[in-house]
C-alpha cells in the first residue's frame, strides 16, 4: 500500500508540474502515508528505504545528474550500483532485498541540479555481486494502481528502449538547459517549459554525442528551424538565416526568425559547456547544402 501511495504521489505531481521533477516545491513534500509524510528520495544517498515501511526492500534508488550512466547497461536493464563499502551494509541490504522480494521501486535520474526524470514502477531483477550491480527493468500498472513485471520478453525490451531513451533525453535537456542558464541561445527566451535541447548534430549518427558541447538550448520556433536547417549556426557562433526565408515577407513570426540573422548566440559561462565549433561546422555544411 505505502508503494502505492508513493506512485500514485508522483502521478500527481507528474500531471502538475510536468516531466522534469524539482526536488524544491514538490519532491520535498514527500507523500502522505497513515498520517505520515514519507520522503519519495534521499538526495544525499542513492538508496532510500522510508523509516514508515514495514518490509526490507528499497522504496526507490537516486542517480546523480553528474554522472547517470556509469553503472552500465544491457539491452533490457539499467545497472544500478551498490553503495561503496560493506555489501551487508543496511542501503545495500535493501537494494538486495528489493531482488530477492521483487517488489516494485521508483527510479529517480537527475537530470540536473534538483531536477529529476522519473521512471515508476521498476524492478530489481538481476543481482550482479561480482559487478557489485543490480539491474533494473520497467515494469507496468494495472488499472487499479498495482505494479507488475513485465513477462512478455518483446514488449519488454520495446518498453526498455522507450525508458532507456527517455531518461537519456530527459538528462541532456537537463544539462543543455543547465549550462545556458535556461534560455534560448539565440532569441534570450527565459522559460523553461519552452525551451528544449537540440543536438548540434544528431544523436542518431556517431558522432552525436549526448554531451553539452553537442547541444544547444533553443525556444521551440528556433529548435524546429534549426531542424530544418531554416536557421544554422556558423562555427564562430553567429546565427544564419536561410535566404529563402530572408526574402520572404509573412508576418511577424517570420520577421522574429529573419532578425536573427548575424546575431551572436548566448554563450554558456563555462568554456567546457560551449558549443564544439568542430560539430558546428559540419552541421553548418549541411545547412548551406540547404
Amino acid at each position: 500500500m505505502l508503494r502505492l501511495r508513493c506512485f500514485r504521489a508522483l502521478d500527481a505531481l507528474h500531471a502538475q508540474v510536468g516531466g522534469e521533477l524539482p526536488y524544491e516545491g514538490a519532491l520535498d513534500r514527500g507523500f502522505d502515508f497513515d498520517g505520515r509524510r514519507v520522503p519519495f528520495l534521499n538526495r544525499y544517498k542513492g538508496i532510500h528505504r522510508a523509516a514508515a515501511q514495514r518490509g526490507p526492500a528499497a522504496l526507490s534508488v537516486v542517480t546523480s545528474w553528474a554522472n547517470p550512466y556509469a553503472d552500465g547497461e544491457v539491452e533490457d536493464g539499467l545497472g544500478y550500483a551498490y553503495r561503496a563499502g560493506d555489501i551487508d551494509q543496511p542501503d545495500n541490504r535493501a537494494l538486495r532485498a528489493a531482488v530477492l522480494e521483487q517488489t516494485p521501486l521508483a527510479y529517480f535520474v537527475g537530470t540536473r541540479p534538483g531536477r529529476f526524470q522519473t521512471l515508476y514502477p521498476c524492478y530489481a531483477v538481476t543481482d550482479d555481486l561480482a559487478g557489485r550491480r543490480v539491474y533494473l527493468r520497467p515494469g507496468m500498472r494495472t488499472f487499479d494502481g498495482t505494479s507488475v513485471p513485465i513477462d512478455d520478453a518483446v514488449e519488454r525490451r520495446h518498453i526498455m528502449r522507450e525508458a532507456r531513451s527517455r531518461l537519456h533525453q530527459g538528462w541532456f535537456r537537463g544539462v543543455v538547459l543547465n549550462a545556458y542558464n535556461d534560455r534560448c541561445t539565440i532569441c534570450r527566451l527565459h522559460e523553461s517549459r519552452l525551451l528544449d535541447a537540440s543536438h548540434i548534430i544528431p544523436d542518431a549518427r556517431e558522432e552525436g554525442v549526448a554531451a553539452v558541447r553537442n547541444g544547444l538550448a533553443l525556444c521551440t520556433i528556433h529548435h524546429r528551424a534549426y531542424d530544418h536547417d531554416l536557421v544554422g549556426i556558423s562555427p564562430d557562433y553567429r546565427v544564419h538565416v536561410a535566404p529563402r526565408l530572408l526574402d520572404e515577407d509573412d508576418g511577424p513570426m517570420l520577421d522574429l526568425l529573419k532578425a536573427a540573422q548575424g546575431v551572436s548566440i548566448v554563450l554558456p559561462g563555462a568554456s567546457r559547456s560551449r558549443p564544439d565549433r568542430d560539430l558546428l561546422a559540419v552541421r553548418f555544411e549541411r545547412f548551406n547544402r540547404g
